[in-house]
């Protein structure tokens, strides 16, 4: 065997003995079933994350609280039990309770705003205070911006409507908007409405239009009235270390398959706001879709009232991000 042919076949073994490149796994926890809207998109972007890094990362979806429950997941991303989580604004609560800013009545009516969240200044802010505790947001999945409130026998169009009826609240802020108006607020996750509705706890819901029909709230309530009142959101976060630890193609990989998603969830969204209002009505319910000046008395009540709660609870931090989403639908 000559001096090259030896060099060869050196060289060869040299690169079999290489192993392939390993891939990284996310484990990725969120609470919400495979039907719905929110947990195909995000399917689509692990898909979209492992497909931009070329299979450097191995994306590990874990639906329906099947790594953890719904409160476990800040907290345990944070502290590096798994890598990546995806909760809805609700659930930062006091951890994080700016993240409730989209719960502001009527502050995010437009949906323009939520196809510029991403590269907003409100939603940098939001980022910074995710950094402080140690988590990285990498995408921000708009759900639905329009809401209805639910009854029987009358509709509840203006704020004397809601004098004495009881409502299912959604936490202390925004419940402090229903008070104003002179309602009584009962919190409770969205699985145990429709009891509560059917039995009388409750008189009223506010609820997005999509969940009325696909939770069969028109089975125990008769009125719905279609308003733009609140803004929900899932967003993704991973473990701030783990991120930190991530190669520049990696990091890249998540920020543009963070984007897509963020387009997708607007437009999925917005399609499952058109098709609901038709399907309850089809259901017997009767709708009444709230006029401008409708919608203008009810934020001259609610806002004002969250806004100072909502400060209360947040401290400077609120204060100073109410000021950026003023700024942005200015």
């Amino acid at each position: 065997m000559n001096a090259r042919t030896i060099l060869a076949s050196t060289a060869l073994v040299a690169l079999t003995a290489i192993p392939a490149l390993a891939e990284t796994p996310i484990r990725c926890s969120h609470q919400l079933p495979p039907q719905h809207e929110v947990a195909q998109v995000i399917e689509r972007w692990a898909a979209e994350v492992e497909t931009l890094s070329n299979g450097e990362l191995d994306v590990q979806l874990f639906g329906a609280n099947a790594l953890a429950k719904p409160e476990e997941n800040i907290p345990s991303v944070a502290k590096g039990s798994f890598e990546c989580a995806f909760s809805v604004n609700f659930q930062w609560g006091k951890t994080l309770p700016a993240m409730n800013v989209t719960l502001r009545p009527y502050a995010f009516s437009d949906p323009e705003i939520w196809r510029k969240w991403p590269d907003s200044e409100p939603a940098a802010f939001l980022e910074g205070l995710m950094e402080e505790k140690r988590l990285k947001n990498i995408a921000w999945l708009f759900q639905t911006r329009m809401s209805v409130f639910t009854s029987n026998g009358k509709p509840l169009i203006a704020p004397a409507d809601f004098q004495g009826i009881k409502i299912r609240g959604l936490n202390p802020a925004f419940d402090t908007s229903l008070t104003a108006m002179g309602a009584a607020t009962s919190s409770m996750p969205g699985s145990e409405v429709y009891q509560a509705l059917s039995t009388g706890v409750i008189d009223a819901a506010i609820t997005d239009v999509a969940a009325a029909y696909s939770r069969k709230y028109y089975e125990v309530q008769d009125h719905m009235t279609v308003s733009p009142v609140i803004s929900v959101f899932f967003n993704g976060y991973m473990n701030q270390a783990f991120y930190d630890g991530l190669s520049d193609t990696q990091k890249a990989a998540l920020d543009e398959a963070g984007r897509k998603a963020a387009v997708w969830a607007v437009e999925d969204g917005l399609a499952a706001e058109q098709a609901a209002p038709a399907q309850l009505e089809a259901e017997g319910v009767t709708l009444h879709v709230a006029t401008d000046a409708e919608n203008e008395a009810m934020r001259a009540v609610m806002q004002p009232a969250f806004d100072h709660a909502f400060t209360e609870e947040g401290g400077e931090d609120v204060a100073e991000l109410l000021q950026l989403v003023d700024g942005m639908v200015q």
